[in-house]
């Protein structure tokens, strides 16, 4: 079985903080966002090989991140993309990734990179073998408004009766999450394009196959977290810190009040200030400031403000009475 993490996006809802990197290598806790699933697809014996599925645009910082991390079986396969109105869609990319990679004849695992996903995926792997069919990992949100931003999952038993990927009007908050198995014989992503179905989100692609293939549910009850805008990030932020902080051993803190789901990265340094729920990346300074539900970036000086949801961009000095 081969294995695709989807790693392409620009994650524009983030900018700045993702203008000059890609959103899966935002810290969550200790690790980056795309860490825990490599982790676990490492560690599956099941799985031969990891595909990343990225951009030109940050190809190079791939490379970079793999070669410096201990994981052996991820390698890139990048597509000719570098801004997002020339992307290929989803399925339209994971076409092209399975003829490039010659991997059609096996089961393909897919999974997002921005996902943070609280399963273990060998335990969605043992019921893809289960099941013997395409398998999709399914949440209930609680919100029928937020399911219109999913795909909307009906089920009979853990088998799937109907899929409508984004609907107007929903009639379940049960959703799929970008995590997929597919037998070899369903990887039928060229047959659907040429139909001319939509490329874009895999939902598509799985709403197609429900109509004439059969398709699986592994429901979970655990956390869940798309990580596409701040608000997202920093509840994931949240739900691994559970109210406590996380002060890198290289930063520095003076006579500051840090409260709960606050991540401060190594180099930092936070000077006469009150942080709440906020994630501050390396070698930046805060001084004589109050911060709320915000992401500061790196090699940043902030010094006497009062912010609350804010998202300030790399190499910024905002002062305020300097």
């Amino acid at each position: 079985m081969h294995a695709v993490v989807l790693a392409g996006g620009y994650a524009t809802r983030l900018w700045p903080i993702t203008k000059n990197r890609p959103k899966m290598f935002l810290p969550v806790g200790e690790a980056a966002v795309i860490d825990r699933v490599l982790s676990d697809l490492e560690s599956d014996d099941r799985i031969e090989d990891v595909y990343v599925s990225t951009n030109e645009r940050f190809a190079e910082d791939f490379e970079t991140h793999l070669r410096e991390s201990d994981f052996e079986k991820p390698r890139l396969s990048i597509e000719e993309t570098t801004a997002e109105n020339e992307k290929f869609g989803v399925v339209g990319a994971l076409a092209q990734l399975v003829e490039r990679e010659g991997i059609g004849g096996e089961d393909l695992l897919v999974a997002a990179g921005d996902n943070l996903i609280s399963f273990d995926v060998d335990e969605f792997i043992d019921s893809f073998e289960a099941y013997g069919a395409t398998t999709i990992a399914a949440y209930d949100v609680g919100s029928l408004e937020k399911a219109t931003e999913y795909g909307v999952v009906e089920l009979d038993g853990d088998r799937v009766v109907d899929f409508q990927e984004k609907p107007d009007d929903p009639t379940s908050t049960l959703v799929s999450i970008a995590c997929y198995a597919f037998p070899s014989e369903a990887i039928r992503f060229e047959e659907y394009l040429a139909a001319g179905n939509n490329p874009d989100e895999p939902g598509w692609f799985v709403q197609w196959l429900v109509e004439d293939d059969d398709v699986y549910a592994y429901s979970f009850d655990e956390a869940w977290f798309d990580i596409g805008t701040p608000e997202s990030y920093l509840e994931a932020v949240a739900w691994e810190l559970d109210g406590e902080n996380r002060i890198a051993d290289g930063a520095t803190v003076e006579n500051a009040e840090i409260g709960s789901n606050v991540h401060v990265a190594d180099g930092a340094e936070i000077i006469d200030s009150t942080l709440e729920r906020s994630v501050v990346f390396p070698e930046t300074t805060v001084r004589d400031c109050e911060l709320r539900d915000s992401i500061i970036d790196r090699d940043t000086h902030l010094a006497n403000l009062d912010l609350g949801g804010a998202l300030i961009g790399a190499h910024t000095k905002i002062a305020n009475g300097e």
